[in-house]
């Protein structure tokens, strides 16, 4: 298996960006909270991926933000060593009625795709990596811990492939502009 260091940096930034976000705090707020001192410049280069981290530093900045560096780790590996088999089936009717504040978007949209559907199709829809990421964007998460909400909504993970479920149904939703 070949790594891709420079995609596995963005990504591993990008994580430690959603966290920080995640808990409102910016990139000032995070460094107050680290041990050692570093500039806010270099911790934006690391949230960008343009800049490799120290162990001892990835590992500082996990625990200022109250995570563990191995959890963190985790997430990263499951983002990038995903494929589409790992798309997810879920129940619009069940999200729309949740009642988790941080779904919020998510009861809108899927309350909107079910006036959009025929009553007859069902409520399940399948919805690939893509349109995970984009919807935990919108929850303000990560898609790992999306993910994990989201299997309390519908069926686990399938193996239809890319081209949708079983029907040829697979839901994307629109980049914002």
């Amino acid at each position: 298996m070949h790594l891709d260091s420079e995609n596995y940096q963005r990504v591993l930034g990008n994580e430690l960006r959603t966290l920080r976000k995640s808990r409102g705090w910016t990139r000032k707020q995070l460094n107050a909270r680290l041990q050692s001192t570093i500039s806010l410049q270099t911790l934006a280069t690391y949230e960008h991926g343009t800049r490799q981290c120290s162990v001892v530093r990835f590992a500082e900045i996990c625990l200022a933000l109250g995570e563990k560096p191995h959890d963190v780790l985790a997430k990263v590996d499951r983002r990038l060593f995903t494929t589409a088999s790992d798309e997810i089936r879920v129940d619009l009717a069940k999200i729309a009625q949740s009642a988790e504040p941080r779904l919020a978007p998510l009861r809108r949209w899927a309350a909107d795709r079910l006036r959009e559907t025929d009553v007859g199709s069902g409520s399940e829809v399948t919805l690939t990596t893509a349109a995970v990421e984009r919807m935990a964007e919108l929850c303000g998460t990560t898609s790992v811990d999306l993910l994990d909400q989201l299997r309390d909504y519908g069926r686990s993970r399938t193996g239809y492939g890319s081209n949708g479920d079983e029907n040829g149904n697979s839901y994307r939703l629109p980049t914002s502009s």
